[in-house]
């Protein structure tokens, strides 16, 4: 996996631009609903605090200089040597080390929170409960661990995915199982919902998603539990 990202490293904007073309926005506006997202999560769990965070499976940072502003302290990790080479370049205010598979290169109780982006569909179902559970340790008492997923039950989610030549491994899982992982790997209060049902971030579709969360029709997913 590590030798296919690293191909990627200059060309990774374009990529996705390109398997997301057919809906005629452009990648920010992805992140940007993500963000919306871990807005909502934080404010709700930390109230006016703002968590430290590690972002696993980080790739080159995209979404860091986003992600920022809602945080104290920000690393990531990825088994890609190349796309972490270029994350450290744009984003020298992050904590980017490598992650050789298994065990994080943190101590234990690091964070206020851990985070996977589009992370587990490259990792193989039968490794995916460890992979939360190292998200666990090193995630303090009380904090959160966050999985942001692809939808599988959304068609154009799967047209984009089958778009992208570095998604060619995928195997998409659902908000149940997500869900199903995190309580199994010891997480409490675990709870999903589904975003990005309409190509907007304008209030009122926040006001429709809000209503409509419960049900498989966004293009993704979060799924959170606390430890």
């Amino acid at each position: 996996m590590a030798e296919t990202f690293d191909s990627y490293r200059s060309t990774y904007e374009t990529v996705v631009q390109n398997s997301i073309a057919f809906s005629g926005l452009k990648h920010d506006f992805f992140l940007e609903a993500k963000i919306v997202q871990l807005a909502a999560l934080f404010a709700r769990h930390f109230g006016e605090c703002r968590p430290s965070l590690l972002d696993l499976g980080c790739g080159v940072g995209r979404m860091h200089p986003l992600l920022k502003p809602l945080v104290t302290d920000l690393a990531g990790s990825d088994v890609s040597r190349e796309s972490l080479e270029r994350a450290r370049l744009d984003n020298p205010f992050a904590d980017y080390r490598e992650d050789e598979g298994g065990r994080l290169p943190w101590e234990a109780d690091a964070f206020d929170a851990t985070l996977a982006v589009c992370v587990l569909h490259h990792v193989d179902p039968a490794w995916r409960e460890a992979f939360i559970t190292e998200m666990k340790r090193v995630t303090r008492p009380g904090g959160l661990v966050i999985v942001i997923e692809h939808n599988p039950f959304n068609p154009l989610t799967r047209l984009a995915v089958a778009r992208c030549p570095f998604d060619a491994d995928a195997v998409l899982l659902k908000n149940g199982e997500a869900r199903d992982r995190l309580a199994n790997a010891g997480l409490r209060y675990v709870e999903a919902r589904h975003f990005l049902i309409a190509p907007t971030l304008a209030p009122w579709a926040q006001a429709i998603e809000r209503r409509l969360e419960r049900l498989p029709l966004g293009a993704q997913y979060i799924a959170s539990g606390t430890v």
